[in-house]
């Protein structure tokens, strides 16, 4: 059954095909939904996951795509609650920025280089955790009931501070990999 090893990635795409919606339905004020498509759209990282690592269904593909899919969501949401006033734009901006530069920088090193096999560091994945939890708190204090403002600043600054710590770890961490295949070649 070599299909099966492909439904991490099918999961994936239905992720990044829930997008749409999630942002729909907070323009439109639907909250609730919004919620429980981003709920869905999380849990479905998790099952990916899960099956990809329990039965070796990895891929280069499944990395890339996983890695876009939470692009995608984030930057949509975070873009769709600045349009709602939750968020200032310097923040959605910083957060885009950050982005920009991984996903060139992989860009780059992938046409000049070698091929890139995405790696997440362990404070990329914390940015991407608080990303999650911030955005969740603006959609229910936007919706739902309201979060106390120092939280949100809280959460808000936390990101703020792992996008420039995860933003330089893979800055760093790509350099010096071209710097060395540069002089090894």
């Amino acid at each position: 059954m070599s299909w099966m090893r492909h439904i991490p990635n099918l999961i994936t795409v239905l992720r990044i095909l829930l997008v749409g919606p999630v942002v729909w339905a907070l323009l439109a004020h639907r909250y609730e939904l919004a919620i429980g498509l981003f709920l869905v759209a999380g849990i479905s990282d998790d099952v990916d996951g899960f099956l990809a690592k329990r039965f070796g269904w990895t891929s280069r593909l499944g990395g890339i795509l996983d890695a876009l899919a939470d692009k995608f969501l984030l930057v949509s949401t975070f873009v769709a609650l600045w349009w709602l006033a939750v968020f200032p734009g310097w923040l959605v901006a910083l957060i885009l920025a950050r982005d920009v530069v991984i996903v060139g920088g992989g860009i780059a090193y992938n046409s000049c280089i070698e091929k890139v096999n995405p790696e997440p560091s362990l404070v990329s994945k914390l940015n991407t955790f608080l990303q999650i939890l911030l955005a969740a708190l603006g959609v229910v204090h936007l919706g739902i009931t309201p979060v106390p403002s120092w939280l949100l600043q809280a959460f808000m600054w936390a990101v703020v501070l792992t996008v420039f710590l995860s933003g330089a770890v893979y800055v760093r961490k790509w350099g010096r990999r071209a710097a060395d295949r540069g002089r090894h070649a």
